[in-house]
C-alpha cells in the first residue's frame, strides 16, 4: 500500500491551500482500503458512504439506460469523489465500479459534521469540489437527457413517417401494375358505339360521382350486404370481374340507383367494357387520392417537426400562440399515444392570447411533461390524456392531467430534484422535471402539481408579458 502523507495531499490541486495539520486530521479519521477490478463503490440506490481520494487505480461511475451502459466519467488517482460536505445527496444514482486495482482513502459519513466543525480550510476545500463536480455532472446529465428525449421523439417520429412512406410505395406499385392494363381496356373502350347524347350523359352522370365522392360510414355488415347487391346487379349484365367492381364501388359511395342511371344509356352489349372502364378510372383515382393523402401527411410531420424545433428562428423570445406548440408536440409522440391507447382531450381557451416565450425552450416543457403523463398511465394499459389552456389576467395557465396511478407520498416533495426520477433504472435520468422547472423559472413562471390515486396534474402558469 503506498503511503498518504500531508505532502502528497498537499499536491492535490484542490487540497494545495489545506493547512497540514487538517491534512493530518483527514488522514487519522479516514478508512485506508485495497480494492480489486471489478469491485463496487457504490451501487444504484445504496447511501453514499463517505469522501473518497483515490491513491491508486481508477473506478467508472456509469448509469444504464435504455438496457445500454452509459459511461459519465472516470476517477483517476489524486481525484476527490463519494459524499462531501453540504451535499444533498444521500443516496447513489449510478455504479461506482472499480476498474484498475485501487487504493482508496475513504473519510465515512458521520465524520462530516467534525470535518465541518474544526477544519474550515478542509471544508472549503471540499465544497468546492463539490460545485464543480455538480456543475460538470449537470451538464453532462442535461446533455443525456436531451438524447434520450431526441431518442424518445427520432423512434416516434419513424414510426409515424413509416406508415405513410410504405402506403406511398405500395400504391406507387399497385398504380404501376393497374396501369399495365390500360392498352387492354383501351381497345374494349374504343371498340364501343354508343351514341354522343349517351356519352355525354354518361360523363355527366359519372364524372362528378367522383369529384363528389361519398364516405359511407358502414359496418362490415352492411358493406358486405352493399356490395353483393352491387355484384349481383352486374352479374345479371354478364360483366367481369363484378366483385373486384362491386367493392370499389361501395368505396366510393356509388349504389345501385346510380347504376340504374348509367346503365339506361349504356347498350347491353357493352355494359362489361364499360364497367371495367369506370372501374379503372376509380382505381387510378384512389391510389392517386392516397398517395396524395400519404404524402401530405408526411409534410405535416416535417413542418411539425420543424415548427417544434423552432428552426430558422431567433432563439430569443418572442410573442407566440402556445397552443401550435402543444399540438405539434402531439403529433410528434402520436406513436406513443396510439401505442399506449390515450385518448387525448384538448380543452383550449378561445380567450388565450399570445405569450412572451422562447418557442424551442417552452416546446421541451410539453414534451417532458407529456411524455411523463403517457408513460404515468402506460401500467393501465390505456388513458386520458386533457390538455387544458385558459388565461388568468395576466398570465396563462397550462395543465397537462392524466388519469395514472398518481405520484407516491413519500416522493412527491423530490420530484423536482436533479437527478430523481420515478422511473425504472434505464428509463430516464431525473432530469426532465428539473429541466422544466428551470425554463419556467426562465421565463418568470410557475409549475405546481396536483396528485391522487385518480391521476395527476401540472399546471404550469407564464406571464403574457415574459
Amino acid at each position: 500500500m503506498l503511503p498518504v502523507t500531508t505532502a502528497w495531499l498537499s499536491s492535490l490541486d484542490p487540497l494545495s491551500e489545506v493547512p497540514a495539520d487538517q491534512l493530518q486530521w483527514l488522514i487519522d479519521n479516514s478508512e485506508h482500503r485495497l480494492l480489486a477490478a471489478g469491485e463496487f463503490v457504490v451501487k444504484p440506490g445504496e447511501v453514499i458512504a463517505g469522501t473518497h481520494v483515490f491513491r491508486q487505480g481508477r473506478m467508472v461511475l456509469y448509469s444504464v439506460q435504455e438496457g445500454l451502459r452509459r459511461d459519465f466519467s472516470t476517477v483517476l488517482p489524486g481525484e476527490i469523489t463519494g459524499y462531501l460536505p453540504y451535499s444533498r445527496a444521500h443516496f447513489a444514482s449510478m455504479y461506482g465500479e472499480i476498474t484498475e486495482d485501487a487504493q482508496i482513502m475513504s473519510l465515512p459519513r458521520e465524520r462530516i459534521r467534525d470535518l465541518i466543525t474544526h477544519n474550515f480550510e478542509l471544508t472549503q476545500a471540499l465544497v468546492h469540489v463539490m460545485t464543480n463536480r455538480v456543475r460538470d455532472f449537470s451538464v453532462l446529465m442535461q446533455q443525456n437527457e436531451k438524447m434520450l428525449a431526441l431518442g424518445k421523439l427520432s423512434a416516434g417520429l419513424a414510426h409515424e413517417l413509416n406508415n405513410p412512406a410504405a402506403a406511398i410505395l405500395r400504391d406507387a406499385m399497385t398504380l404501376r401494375q393497374h396501369l399495365k392494363l390500360v392498352p387492354d381496356r383501351f381497345k374494349e373502350v374504343m371498340s364501343i358505339h354508343m351514341e354522343p347524347e349517351d356519352v355525354d350523359a354518361v360523363s355527366d352522370l359519372f364524372f362528378p360521382m367522383i369529384a363528389e365522392r361519398k364516405h359511407q360510414q358502414l359496418t362490415l355488415t352492411q358493406r358486405m350486404k352493399e356490395e353483393e347487391r352491387l355484384t349481383d346487379w352486374m352479374e345479371e349484365r354478364n360483366v367481369d370481374n363484378a366483385t373486384d367492381i362491386a367493392e370499389t364501388l361501395v368505396e366510393f359511395g356509388i349504389c345501385q340507383e346510380d347504376l340504374d342511371r348509367l346503365d339506361r344509356h349504356i347498350p347491353r352489349t357493352f355494359s362489361s367494357s364499360m364497367f371495367n372502364w369506370l372501374h379503372a378510372n376509380l382505381v387510378t383515382e384512389k391510389m392517386v387520392e392516397d398517395i396524395a393523402e400519404s404524402s401530405n401527411r408526411i409534410a405535416n410531420l416535417v413542418s411539425s417537426v420543424k415548427v417544434f424545433t423552432h428552426m430558422d428562428r431567433d432563439q430569443g423570445k418572442t410573442m407566440t400562440d402556445i397552443h401550435p406548440g402543444i399540438r405539434n408536440t402531439l403529433v410528434i409522440m402520436g406513436f406513443k399515444i396510439r401505442k399506449f391507447k390515450i385518448e387525448v382531450i384538448e380543452n383550449f381557451g378561445a380567450d388565450v392570447p399570445q405569450i412572451s416565450i422562447m418557442p424551442g425552450e417552452m416546446n421541451q416543457v410539453w414534451t417532458n411533461l407529456i411524455d411523463n403523463a403517457l408513460d404515468a398511465m402506460e401500467v393501465n394499459g390505456k388513458g386520458t390524456l386533457t390538455i387544458t389552456t385558459r388565461r388568468d389576467r395576466a398570465y396563462v395557465e397550462v395543465t397537462v392531467a392524466d388519469n395514472g396511478p398518481g405520484i407516491p407520498r413519500e416522493i412527491q416533495s423530490r420530484i423536482f430534484d436533479p437527478f430523481f426520477t420515478t422511473k425504472e433504472m434505464g428509463k430516464g435520468t431525473g432530469m426532465g422535471l428539473e429541466t422544466v422547472q428551470k425554463i419556467i423559472r426562465q421565463h418568470h413562471g410557475t409549475i405546481k402539481m396536483h396528485t391522487s390515486p385518480e391521476g395527476t396534474a401540472f399546471v404550469v402558469c407564464l406571464p403574457v408579458q415574459g
